[in-house]
């Protein structure tokens, strides 16, 4: 049994140390002069090694700032990698628990996060293949997340193993793939239930095998455009997990590390593991409650918040789990000690570790992904920086306890405007960050719409824009529900009735009157809406000419507006 002790030492411990002189051969004489012969040292009995976790980084290549400090980008994240890798390489992996691209910055989602995959190939070490990964030589896993399905299942392989684009090519030509291992378990393809990448890979420190399995959240496909998935199955994210295990046992392999697309909520705090912080609560809780005993870690993302606990499954063994928030601003710093004699992890310990810019680390970046970084700006450079408006005061996606925001507003008003709709609807995943006061450029406004999706009209009697305004809580929603942004009409729900009742009540267009409930109105919303998306019921769009994208509605509606522009909360969607 694994023994939960928090395992803390320094970065020179791992140092690998030279292979021992050889002995002379019986046969040869050794020379007066010569030095005695040195007997091989025993070797310890505890193997150490460490993992470098992250998550959700989304194509962040550029720095961030957080409380008037400059924070994570690739290059300062490659950094503190490789300052924490350096004297014991032999002995660390990087590993990541999914989305490390999708709903990315323009400098990486318009080159179809190539430069991100780039960054990663910098620091897979010199026994990674090129192009097609080699399995067992690289230091980086990669774990899949939902976003990795944003353009579907072709696209995400194409990422993968290599070939250019159709517009393509970008910066590398040819593009040739990521040189760095893919681990996930339950995703499947629907006709022959064969994982779409290998489900775990297993590595060895000093020949104590150590294993990392991947797994994405089984709800992905509600998160999800239904065409690019249409012929995978994402399976009960611990079923698949706990079937390979007695695999991994026949393998000798008695460490696993789990890298895992779903994630909880805990405060944060700093330094090592703590067994009296407040434990960590969320969706994953499900998943680690169902695992077998022989997994060890969990490294995991999607909810892109901290996390750093032991917490036990269903017999009771603690797992360690963690999660760095999100777009490379922290990392995982993850010691392990496995027993030689039975590949057991016998102490596990974490901390998770700030990226900053202005410290430590961070005031070297790293030159190689620098360079990278640099070439990807200058690729996308002129379409970034088209001046579009400007913002008299920022506009923000944070909602009220309605669920109302000032953003949601703004974008609801650009895509009925651009299909000339009598009402919107806006999904609000899909609104990625906060207009900043001053001036708008179109590089800002894809990173708040990245995801390119067409608008589409539907046809909806009042009746039943209310049934689908009704799934916003329960239905498949997260608790707490998920609200949809609005515009061309108002309504009021009741927080007193059960998620999944009927909480919608007081429908009115925008001048105050009542919905007619057995009118047709013509409703813009995007096509992942529409197909379904984020557990809503699927509509069928009104055939018709090709439409704008939500970015181009987005950006053609700001450039009408009298400048600078503004967008509030104006109690559109009421609470009682």
């Amino acid at each position: 049994m694994t023994r939960v002790v928090p395992a803390v030492w320094a970065l020179g411990a791992l140092a690998c140390a030279a292979p021992p002189p050889e002995a002379p051969h019986p046969a040869v004489l050794t020379p007066p002069s010569a030095s005695p012969t040195v007997a091989a040292p025993a070797k310890s009995p505890e193997v150490r090694v460490k993992i470098l976790g992250f998550n959700d980084f989304h194509g962040q290549l550029s720095p961030k700032a957080e409380r008037g400090r400059p924070i994570g980008g690739a290059a300062v994240f490659a950094a503190y990698l490789r300052t924490a890798l350096a004297g014991h390489e032999d002995h660390t992996f990087i590993v990541h628990a999914g989305d490390f691209v999708g709903a990315s910055p323009p400098n990486s989602a318009l080159l179809q996060d190539e430069p991100s995959v780039d960054f990663l190939n910098a620091l897979a070490g010199p026994g990674c293949g090129d192009g097609i990964p080699a399995p067992g030589g690289c230091r980086v896993i990669a774990g899949l997340g939902n976003h990795e399905f944003d353009d579907g299942e072709a696209e995400l392989l194409r990422l993968i193993h290599g070939g250019n684009y159709k517009t393509g090519p970008f910066v590398d030509n040819p593009w040739r793939g990521a040189r760095y291992d893919f681990v996930c378990a339950n995703v499947v393809e629907s006709a022959t239930g064969k994982p779409i990448v290998p489900p775990y890979v297993v590595k060895e420190v000093e020949g104590v095998p150590i294993a990392f399995i991947g797994a994405v959240l089984k709800a992905a496909p509600s998160i999800i455009s239904k065409p690019g998935i249409a012929d995978l199955t994402f399976l009960d994210e611990a079923d698949a997990v706990n079937g390979y295990v007695p695999e991994l046992a026949r393998r000798g392999v008695r460490a696993i590390v789990l890298q895992i697309h779903q994630g909880d909520t805990q405060p944060p705090y700093a330094g090592p593991t703590r067994t009296d912080a407040p434990p960590p609560a969320g969706a994953l809780d499900r998943v680690i409650a169902r695992l077998d005993d022989e997994i060890d870690v969990i490294v995991s993302g999607h909810t892109h918040e901290f996390t750093n606990a032991f917490v036990p499954n269903a017999h009771g063994k603690p797992m360690l789990v963690v999660q760095a928030r999100s777009a490379g601003v922290a990392y995982d710093d993850i010691d392990l000690v496995l027993e030689r004699a039975t590949g057991e992890i016998v102490q596990k310990s974490a901390q998770i570790v700030p990226t900053w810019g202005d410290a430590g680390p961070g005031l070297t970046p790293d030159p190689a992904v620098a360079k990278i970084v640099a070439a990807a700006d200058a690729r996308v450079k002129t379409q970034v920086e088209r001046h579009v408006g400007s913002a008299r005061e920022a506009i923000s996606t944070r909602p009220n306890d309605a669920g109302e925001s000032a953003l949601g507003n703004l974008a609801a008003d650009a895509q009925r405007v651009a299909l000339r709709a009598d009402f919107a609807l806006v999904n609000p995943g899909g609104l990625r960050r906060d207009i900043d006061a001053g001036a708008v450029d179109w590089g800002e406004l894809f990173s708040v719409e990245p995801f390119g999706n067409a608008l589409v009209a539907v046809r909806m009697t009042g009746a039943e824009l209310v049934e689908l305004l009704n799934h916003q809580w329960g239905h498949g929603q997260p608790p707490g529900g998920r609200v949809l942004q609005i515009a061309g009409f108002g309504y009021t729900w009741d927080s007193s009735v059960p998620e999944g009742d009927a909480r919608v009540s007081e429908l009115h267009d925008a001048r105050g009157r009542p919905l007619d409930r057995r009118k047709l109105y013509t409703v813009a919303m995007n096509s992942f809406l529409a197909g379904g998306g984020d557990a809503f019921p699927a509509q069928h769009a009104t055939p018709g000419a090709a439409q704008p994208s939500d970015l181009d509605a987005l950006v053609s509606y700001i450039e009408s507006l009298p400048q600078p522009f503004a967008a509030k909360i104006e109690g559109r969607i009421k609470r009682k």
